[in-house]
């Protein structure tokens, strides 16, 4: 928006800002309570049956949610199949679960025909992945509507591991999100993976002369180097939290005090947002209301409220992955 804020800049503000506003009252707690009771249960049943035969999925579904969210907003758009659409980004590969949204988008269907969004079966299917990794529950504001375009070029901006943190709040500010949230959602790399090619580069060529990354501990970057040789597979998958990967908990806020952050920019959160970190992995933190479960879920319920749809300008699609 530029460092100017002259007149005409200063009312698009705030019609930015009151435009966003209207969109999030649009949700509320129980949306389908009458036209579709059984709505998030169905949802609910759906991720558990999936997690059930594949505990990874939970971080699929809620990188799948991200993305939805910080492109078009929480519109399910991510969904949408097509040589142009999101999924086609580069900033899209490798992710994952649509099989659980189409499989429950289907089951709504024979119940519920034309009602629940995709857009809200994603936030639903983040939250029940989360509270399925013995990690918090929250209530989803729902009521979004599905959006109608998908593009692989809007995708180019959607945060970078490669990223600083100066570009990382920056990212999260244009869609409404401070650095509190920032910390905060980047703690669901608790039950994330990677691949090896997004941060050897750490481990045998960090400067010119083929060093390490310093920020590193020894004994873990030995560790990774075993996980992930010089010349390994690139695609192979690594936690992100190699001591709980399993876990929805603070052992993440945990690695990065101690230099055990697998993503580069991940470990830079402990010297550029340091005393949020601490007060996660403080054993007073719930003295001070920074306790990490009750700040994920008051975070992820802000970040689905990102740009939603009404009424006006999205639908309830009939199948997910095409717009009616």
């Amino acid at each position: 928006m530029g460092v100017y804020f002259g007149n005409y800049c200063y009312v698009m503000i705030i019609v930015l800002v009151l435009g966003a506003e209207v969109r999030s009252q649009s949700l509320k707690n129980g949306y389908y309570s009458t036209s579709c009771p059984k709505a998030e249960s169905i949802v609910r049943s759906t991720v558990e049956s999936h997690f059930d035969s594949d505990p990874t999925i939970s971080p699929g579904l809620l990188r799948l949610h991200f993305h939805d969210c910080f492109v078009q907003g929480c519109d399910g758009s991510v969904l949408i199949k097509g040589k142009s659409a999101e999924q086609a980004a580069l900033a899209s590969t490798g992710l994952r679960g649509f099989e659980v949204i189409d499989d429950a988008k289907a089951r709504l269907e024979s119940v519920c025909p034309g009602v629940v969004s995709c857009a809200d079966i994603l936030a639903l299917a983040a939250r029940d992945a989360v509270d399925l990794s013995s990690g918090p529950s929250w209530t989803v504001p729902t009521g979004r509507k599905d959006g109608r375009i998908s593009l692989a070029s809007e995708a180019s901006n959607l945060p970078s591991p490669l990223d600083s943190v100066a570009v990382q709040k920056q990212k999260f500010q244009a869609k409404g999100l401070d650095t509190h949230d920032l910390v905060t959602l980047l703690g669901a790399h608790t039950i994330g993976q990677t691949d090896c090619q997004f941060f050897r580069y750490r481990l045998y060529n960090f400067t010119v002369t083929g060093n390490s990354d310093p920020t590193i501990s020894p004994s873990f970057l030995t560790q990774l180097k075993t996980l992930c040789p010089p010349n390994g597979d690139g695609s192979k998958r690594v936690a992100l939290d190699i001591g709980s990967p399993s876990n929805f908990d603070v052992s993440f806020f945990k690695n990065l005090r101690d230099g055990n952050g697998i993503l580069e920019s991940d470990q830079r959160l402990w010297s550029e947002t340091n005393d949020m970190v601490k007060k996660y992995v403080s054993t007073i933190r719930g003295l001070l209301g920074f306790r990490f479960d009750n700040e994920f879920g008051k975070a992820m319920i802000k970040m689905s409220s990102i740009d939603v749809k009404t009424d006006v300008d999205g639908e309830v699609r009939k199948i997910c992955s095409q717009v009616n």
